[in-house]
């Protein structure tokens, strides 16, 4: 397994990742958009082949100055197919995000939206990660299924 920066030849592969995970998907445009505007901050996990097998996709805020808020991240997508799961991939892609965010955009916390009935994600990034509920979104997803958003603060690291 090798954990690396995600460079534009990964994006397709990121999304057949998401495509056979998740029920939310987007469109390369915008795996494209986070790759170019925050190259540092999105990540792969690849198999001995070369495979992608998980990501991360995240971005930094971009109306945060405008809201009168602090500098912050916030994790897009993550992924890890299910063959590759238990083997603490999605821990460390989070990690390797998380710190970039705060040491190159000097990002005070992270955010993202987590399905309210997703409990192996809830336990990874409560429980693992140290996020906490910062709220409920109702009805967030097409499916009308509320989301938890969930911050952790970077404040320390």
């Amino acid at each position: 397994m090798n954990i690396r920066l995600a460079t534009a030849g990964d994006l397709l592969g990121m999304q057949a990742c998401n495509l056979q995970n998740l029920p939310e998907n987007y469109t390369l445009r915008y795996y494209l958009y986070h790759a170019m505007t925050w190259p540092s901050l999105s990540y792969v996990a690849e198999d001995n082949k070369g495979r992608v097998v998980g990501y991360i996709l995240a971005k930094m805020e971009e109306d945060a100055a405008e809201k009168n808020e602090p500098p912050h991240g916030h994790v897009t997508s993550i992924s890890v197919l299910r063959s590759y799961r238990r083997l603490g991939l999605a821990k460390k892609l989070m990690l390797l995000s998380q710190e970039a965010m705060a040491t190159i955009y000097k990002a005070e916390y992270v955010s993202l939206h987590v399905r309210k009935s997703n409990r192996a994600a809830i336990g990874l990034y409560r429980d693992t990660l140290g996020f906490e509920v910062h709220g409920v979104e109702a009805k967030y997803y097409a499916d009308g299924e509320d989301a938890l958003a969930m911050r952790l603060s970077l404040k320390e690291q």
